[in-house]
C-alpha cells in the first residue's frame, strides 16, 4: 500500500482492490450479507424533491412507515436518485436498504431549532457536550436488524457549520448530532457512500453486533470540532475497512461509556478490526477512548495509513474510568507527518460529573504495536500508565518513528514490557531484546 494518498490516489487504490488487482487482502465481507432486495421504491413515490429547497422529512419518514408496515420477504430498498434531498433527521427501519445514486445528496436542514431531542444514552448518562439530552442523528435507527445503507457514491451531507458555529459560540443547549447513529442494532453494512460535514461524530454504532463500514470516505475542515470519522461504542463484531477519512478529530475511535454510567451498564466493545483506513487528522489516526469504561478488548488495527497527523496511534484512558483495555494490536502502520507516533496515556478525557468513582482506575494491559513506519514526527511517542495501576505487557515491535532531524525521545512512566528493533531507542521501562531475542514474547 502506498505510504500516502491523496483522496484521489486512495480511490483509485480501493477500486483497485475491490477489482482484485491487489491481491486478495483480507477482509470482513462475510460478517453480514450483502442482500439483494426484492423490492425497490423510490423517494419520489412518497413526494420527494431533490431540488435542494424543499424539505423532505416527511417523505423519508412515509416511505420508511411504508417498508416497516408492508414487510416484504428479504426487504426493500429505498432508492435516493440523483439530486439533493433536503431533510431532517428520520429513522430507518429493519429490513431496508438506503441507497443513494450516484450525484444524490442527502443533504441535513440547517433548521436546528426544530431539531428533535433524544434520551441520552445510559453508558454516558447524558449528553456527551452537555447534561440532559441530545440532538438525534441524522439518520437514526434504534433496535434494527438487516440495515444496509450503501450507494455509487453518493453523499450524505451533514452541513455541520451551523452547529460548530454554536460550539464554539458556546450557545449549544444540548449535544450535537450525529451524521449516522444506530443503537442496539445488529446486521448492518454502511459502504460505498461519502460522509460530509457532519455536526458531531460521523459514523456512531452504539449496543450493536455485526457492522461492516466498507469502502466508505468521510470529510470535514481539520478545524470542525469533533467529527470523529468512525466510532464504535460497546459494540461488538465490528470492522471498518478500505476507507478514506479526513476530519478534525478522532479518524477511528473504539469507545465503550463513560465513568460511572459505563461502569453501570457495562457493555464492552470487542473484536473490532480496522485495516486499510487512510486518512488525515490533527487528533488521532487510531484511538481506543477515552470513554472505556464498559471495557475495550480484541482490537486488531492492520495496514493503515496516516498523514498530517496530531498523534498516530492514541490509546487513552483516566482515573475514574474504570473498565479496561485490553489485547490490542496494531500491525503495519505508515506515517508521515505527526506531533506524536504513539501516545498510551492514563491521563486523558473528561468527567460527566462529580459522581465518578475516583478510586476506579483503568487497567491497560497486553498492547502489541508492529511494523510502524514513521518520517517527519516530532516526538516518537509517550506511554505514561498510572502509578496506582500501571500499564502492563506493552510491547514495541519495530516500530521506527523518525523526525526530519535528530532522533528525539521516547516518555515513559508506570509500565512495564518488551522492545524490539525500536528507533530512536525505547525507554528504559521496556525490556530491550539481547542477542537477537524477542523481548516482547517473555511479555506475553
Amino acid at each position: 500500500m502506498p505510504r500516502r494518498l491523496s483522496l484521489a490516489g486512495f480511490l483509485l487504490w480501493a477500486l483497485l482492490v475491490q477489482c482484485g488487482a491487489a491481491g486478495a487482502p483480507a477482509t470482513c465481507s462475510g460478517i453480514v450479507k450483502m442482500r439483494d432486495r426484492p423490492e425497490t421504491i423510490s423517494i419520489e413515490e412518497f413526494g420527494g424533491v431533490g431540488d435542494g429547497k424543499t424539505l423532505n422529512t416527511w417523505a423519508f419518514h412515509n416511505a420508511i412507515y411504508r417498508i416497516q408496515h408492508q414487510r416484504k420477504r428479504g426487504g426493500t430498498l429505498l432508492y435516493v436518485p440523483p439530486g439533493v434531498w433536503l431533510t431532517g433527521s428520520f429513522n430507518l427501519t429493519s429490513h431496508m436498504t438506503l441507497f443513494l445514486a450516484q450525484g444524490a445528496v442527502i443533504r441535513a436542514t440547517q433548521d436546528t431549532a426544530n431539531w428533535p431531542l433524544i434520551d441520552p444514552l445510559p453508558s454516558y448518562g447524558r449528553g456527551r457536550e452537555l447534561p440532559g439530552g441530545r440532538y438525534a442523528s441524522l439518520i437514526h435507527g434504534d433496535g434494527l436488524r438487516d440495515v444496509i445503507i450503501t450507494g455509487d457514491n453518493g453523499t450524505i451531507d451533514g452541513q455541520g457549520d451551523v452547529w460548530w458555529n454554536m460550539w464554539r459560540q458556546k450557545s449549544l443547549p444540548f449535544t450535537r448530532p450525529h451524521l449516522v447513529e444506530l443503537m442496539r442494532s445488529r446486521d448492518i453494512i454502511i459502504s460505498n457512500i461519502v460522509l460530509l460535514n457532519s455536526p458531531f461524530w460521523n459514523i456512531h454504532p452504539v449496543y450493536c453486533n455485526n457492522v461492516v463500514v466498507r469502502f466508505v470516505t468521510v470529510l470535514a475542515p481539520r478545524d470542525s470540532p469533533n467529527t470523529d470519522g468512525v466510532d464504535p461504542d460497546s459494540s461488538n463484531g465490528v470492522c471498518i475497512e478500505d476507507c478514506y477519512i479526513s476530519t478534525g478529530d478522532d479518524l477511528v475511535a473504539v469507545k465503550s461509556g463513560w465513568d460511572e454510567y459505563g461502569i453501570a451498564y457495562g457493555q464492552p466493545s470487542s473484536d473490532i478490526t480496522v485495516r486499510r483506513v487512510v486518512g488525515s487528522t490533527p487528533f488521532a489516526g487510531f484511538a481506543v477512548g477515552s470513554e472505556t469504561s464498559g471495557g475495550v478488548e480484541n482490537v486488531l488495527v492492520e495496514n493503515v495509513t496516516f498523514f498530517d497527523v496530531g498523534v498516530g496511534i492514541h490509546l487513552k484512558t483516566n482515573i475514574g474510568r474504570g473498565g479496561y483495555i485490553r489485547n490490542v494490536t496494531v500491525d503495519g502502520v505508515s506515517i508521515s507527518g505527526a506531533a506524536v507516533g504513539l501516545r498510551i496515556a492514563g491521563d486523558v478525557g473528561d468527567h460527566p460529573d462529580d459522581g465518578y468513582d475516583h478510586t476506579a482506575v483503568p487497567e491497560v494491559d497486553g498492547v502489541t504495536i508492529r511494523a510502524v513506519q514513521g518520517e517527519r514526527v516530532q516526538q516518537p511517542g509517550s506511554i505514561l500508565g498510572i502509578k496506582a495501576a500501571p500499564f502492563t505487557r506493552i510491547c514495541l515491535d519495530d516500530v521506527k518513528l523518525l523526525r526530519a532531524a535528530g532522533n528525539g525521545t521516547w516518555r515513559c512512566a508506570d509500565i512495564s514490557g518488551g522492545a524490539i528493533a525500536v528507533q530512536p531507542g525505547p525507554c528504559s521501562d521496556l525490556s530491550i531484546a539481547v542477542n537477537g531475542t524477542a523481548a516482547c514474547s517473555s511479555t506475553f
